[in-house]
């Protein structure tokens, strides 16, 4: 996959402030904020940054924390997973695999057949109903 590459500044005038807070500089959306935490549309979730799909909503499911999550990615190839130990803890980042946008955290308490529990902020995800 090539790398979409841009500077602070693009992704600034490109993206809205708080999406900028979250996918550039790795914040996070307030618990029970986001639009899609309890959407449950047929589609897709594509990056907000580039576009790519990331996961299918077939894959969403309610974890009751606050934020959309999903149990496996549309394709392993679509984010990059990075030990992430700030905050005196221990947990896996997702970044898009296209534009490095930070998008959530992964955690081994999710269903079958995975059992992984991707954490997405909404403002890092744009919604293409099937």
């Amino acid at each position: 996959m090539e790398k979409l590459q841009k500077t602070l500044q693009e992704w600034q005038d490109m993206l809205d402030p708080a999406q900028y807070q979250v996918c550039r500089l790795k914040g996070t959306e307030r618990p029970f904020s986001g639009k899609y935490n309890a959407t449950t549309a047929d589609g897709v979730y594509h990056c907000i940054c580039c576009n790519e799909p990331l996961f299918d909503s077939k894959t969403k499911f309610d974890a009751g924390c606050g934020w959309p999550s999903f149990y496996e990615p549309i394709a392993d190839s679509a984010m990059i997973e990075i030990r992430d130990v700030s905050h005196g803890m221990i947990r896996t980042e997702v970044t898009c695999a296209k534009c490095d946008a930070h998008l959530g955290h992964v955690f081994p308490d999710g269903p079958p057949p995975t059992g992984l529990r991707y954490c997405i902020n909404s403002v890092c995800l744009d919604f293409v109903p099937r």
